[in-house]
């Protein structure tokens, strides 16, 4: 197949702002994880697929399935829809109060 360029599970964008490793980061509506750290403008390859414990909103309890967004104003994931951007799903129970969960990607834009 000729026209095939990559898998896309990893790709290479253009850092939106400073990120670290491990850390979500959001080009328009492209999600996906840092593979390593990468001050704004730099070129960094993304993790667009797979389960990744991330920064979350404290103050909300998740249930094993619940959709997951982006609050990119804050670099959190959130269970709250309104103003983010749907990342996934949660993939184990996170209490109130806790600072990680567990989001597998959902790989979409």
């Amino acid at each position: 197949m000729k026209n095939f360029v990559q898998p896309g599970k990893t790709v290479t964008v253009s850092a939106p702002y400073d990120v670290a490793s491990g850390a979500g980061c959001l080009v328009g509506s492209l999600f996906g994880v840092a593979t390593m750290d990468a001050v704004s403008g730099a070129s960094v390859d993304i993790c667009t697929e797979g389960v990744f414990t991330l920064a979350k909103t404290s103050a909300q309890a998740w249930t094993v399935g619940a959709k997951v967004y982006w609050d990119d104003t804050n670099k959190v994931a959130t269970t709250t829809a309104t103003s983010n951007t749907l990342i996934g799903c949660a993939l184990e129970v996170a209490a109130n109060p806790s600072a990680t969960g567990t989001v597998r990607l959902n790989g979409t834009a």
